[in-house]
């Protein structure tokens, strides 16, 4: 053979090399030689040719192989580097190792240190549920193990691995899933573990050193991007948490800010004599919603009882409730409405609201007080009083707005009901007649167990309307009935100041015939009785006079009651004509028959003389006192 020849097996294996050729392919050269009837030298000179150039081959696939898994490595570290979310970072680690390993199925367990094992935290080609909720202790199975040495394991066949500590939850998880081969590497950060990573087979398979060496290099990067993606939670959470420190310190500051501004304002509502509505509007200004005062009896009792009892403004539904009370006396209340969400400093705010509610209320009571008092005063010596100098009396007049020139009515008040008439009661009529009367420039004062109005009269006025005004407006103060008599106009108080007491006792008698004829807490005039009331207020008292009615009428009053007729009426059409029967039945629209059937039943319930003068002057008052009040009739 020539040189060429000779070489020539060495130039294939080089094309071979160059090629990347099978290593099948490298038997064809020998095959040749041999073929060619090589002695026994160039026979071994071309094994030895073809065992060096399957090194070199062999060689070339690792580095070529090692370069990939490089590339993906540090395509995987740049992928990791890139993301922020943890649960993200997680999931990419494992699909990244299942997918540089090879294997069907990658995972990821995390340290719990409250608990002090491991527990799954993601899966890549995972079916099984037990698995997926499997937890490690340490040193419990494969890579309890790895947790608890920092250092990888791998097991061709892990259930029949002696290896392991084997316990029967992580057995029948791993058996549930299928799984063979495992290789677990540790998640480590400096000497500290805080996860494992596994790869695993549902197949027999060896890991070699390189998968080994390439997965923990693997689980060095994910580690360091799990300890960023945590570090850049916590900085998130902190940067979440100082902007909420932030909004709190701003909120809070606007609150002190208001508190300030309610506080000022309410200093300069007391400086200058507001009012509770005044209150109630600066708070409704500065803390949104609206405000209202509102009376005791008005308030949610629960609500203020509560409100009391802690001292704090309390939740009422979306509203807010703080109680106006001064010692143990309930004064009103403060009601916050659409605020539900009320701070610390605003409730401090609606509270300081109400204590300075409190205080004006309670100032005004005393000034209403001091008011009512020169009020009762001036009008006691009127009626006790009539030589007083009219000069003074018209200047402590000018001092209350009370013109006691000009013409005025007397009212007496008293409450309807006798056997609710308690002292308290007593006291509330005399507060509501005053102010009653300090609004309408007149005077009040507590007498008789009632109460005595002075009050201005003009000429078109009416007594009766006056008194009917005045018994309604008080009874809506007191929730009570309160009965009102009125007396006929004085011309001018401060002039005659006797003519005050004489017109008090006109306005007694009516307020005592409207209680006898049974009409407590109505309004009347001493003009509405007429020479009835100079007779029920003479040496009669109301029981008599309802004697009187039912004796007299009496028997036409229960027939009518019974049977439902109107004997009664067509007593008072036949005397109001003139004892005409004609006249009679055409005011009563019915026919002159009717009207004689009428009579001859009432002459005979009342006896044949009914007729006679004496007995039709009688009939004739009880029929005007029945009418002004039927209840003293009835034959009781």
């Amino acid at each position: 053979m020539s040189d060429d020849h000779t070489d020539s097996p060495f130039a294939a294996y080089l094309t071979l090399l160059a090629t990347g050729a099978p290593a099948e392919a490298y038997e064809q050269p020998v095959l040749r030689v041999r073929a060619d009837g090589a002695g026994p030298e160039r026979l071994a000179a071309v094994e030895r040719a073809k065992l060096l150039a399957l090194r070199v081959r062999a060689e070339l696939e690792d580095r070529r192989r090692r370069e990939a898994e490089l590339s993906a490595l540090f395509a995987t570290a740049h992928d990791l580097a890139g993301l922020r979310d943890i649960d993200a970072v997680l999931q990419a680690i494992v699909r990244r190792a299942r997918s540089l390993l090879g294997t069907d199925a990658a995972y990821l367990t995390l340290h719990d240190p409250a608990a002090g094992d491991t527990h799954m935290r993601v899966t890549d080609g995972s079916v099984s549920a037990r698995f997926q909720e499997l937890r490690l202790g340490m040193g419990e199975g494969l890579g309890g193990l790895v947790a608890q040495r920092a250092r990888p394991y791998a097991t061709d066949s892990y259930l029949d691995d002696p290896r392991f500590r084997h316990t029967t939850a992580i057995d029948a998880g791993v058996r549930d899933e299928g799984l063979v081969a495992i290789l677990g590497v540790p998640l480590q950060l400096g000497s500290r573990v805080i996860g494992v990573l596994f790869a695993a087979d549902r197949r027999s398979r060896v890991f070699d050193r390189q998968q080994i060496a390439l997965l923990a290099s693997f689980a060095a990067h994910a580690a360091v991007a799990i300890d960023t993606a945590n570090l850049l939670a916590e900085t998130r959470s902190a940067l979440a948490g100082l902007e909420e420190a932030n909004a709190i310190i701003r909120d809070r500051s606007a609150a002190v800010e208001r508190a300030s501004d309610i506080h000022d304002r309410l200093t300069e509502l007391v400086l200058r004599g507001g009012g509770v509505h005044d209150v109630a509007a600066a708070v409704t200004e500065v803390l949104g919603g609206r405000v209202e005062f509102l009376d005791s009896g008005d308030a949610p009792a629960t609500a203020v009882e509560r409100s009391r009892a802690e001292g704090r403004a309390v939740r009422h539904g979306d509203d807010w409730i703080a109680a106006v009370s001064a010692a143990d006396e309930l004064l009103g209340a403060l009601r916050l409405y659409d605020r539900p969400g009320l701070d610390l400093v605003d409730r401090r705010a609606l509270e300081r609201a109400a204590m300075v509610t409190s205080l004006l209320q309670l100032a005004r009571r005393s000034a209403v007080e001091a008011e009512q008092r020169v009020r009762g005063e001036l009008l006691d010596d009127l009626l006790d009083a009539p030589e007083r100098a009219p000069r003074l009396l018209r200047k402590r007049a000018a001092r209350l707005r009370a013109d006691l020139d000009a013409p005025h009515i007397v009212l007496a008040a008293r409450i309807a009901d006798e056997r609710a008439d308690a002292p308290a009661d007593r006291r509330r009529l005399g507060a509501a007649a005053s102010h009653l009367a300090a609004t309408g420039h007149g005077l009040a004062v507590a007498r008789d167990g009632g109460t005595v109005l002075l009050l201005p009269h003009g000429p078109h006025d009416s007594a009766t309307a006056t008194a009917r005004t005045t018994a309604r407006r008080l009874e809506a103060a007191l929730h009570a009935p309160v009965t009102v008599g009125a007396s006929t106009p004085v011309p001018a108080p401060a002039a005659r100041p006797g003519d005050v007491a004489t017109a008090y006792a006109e306005a007694r008698r009516c307020l005592d015939v409207l209680h006898m004829l049974g009409r407590g807490g109505e309004g009347a005039a001493a003009d509405d009785f007429g020479f009835l009331g100079l007779l029920l207020t003479g040496t009669h008292g109301g029981t008599h006079v309802g004697e009187f009615v039912a004796r007299t009428i009496g028997p036409v009053v229960d027939y009518d009651a019974r049977r439902g007729t109107a004997l009664v009426r067509t007593l008072d059409a036949y005397f109001a004509s003139g004892m005409s029967p004609a006249r009679t039945k055409d005011d009563l629209h019915v026919h002159v028959n009717t009207v004689a059937q009428r009579l001859d039943r009432v002459g005979r319930l009342l006896g044949a003389d009914w007729q006679s003068p004496a007995r039709a002057l009688e009939i004739q008052l009880a029929l005007r006192l029945h009418g002004l009040s039927p209840s003293l009739g009835g034959g009781s």
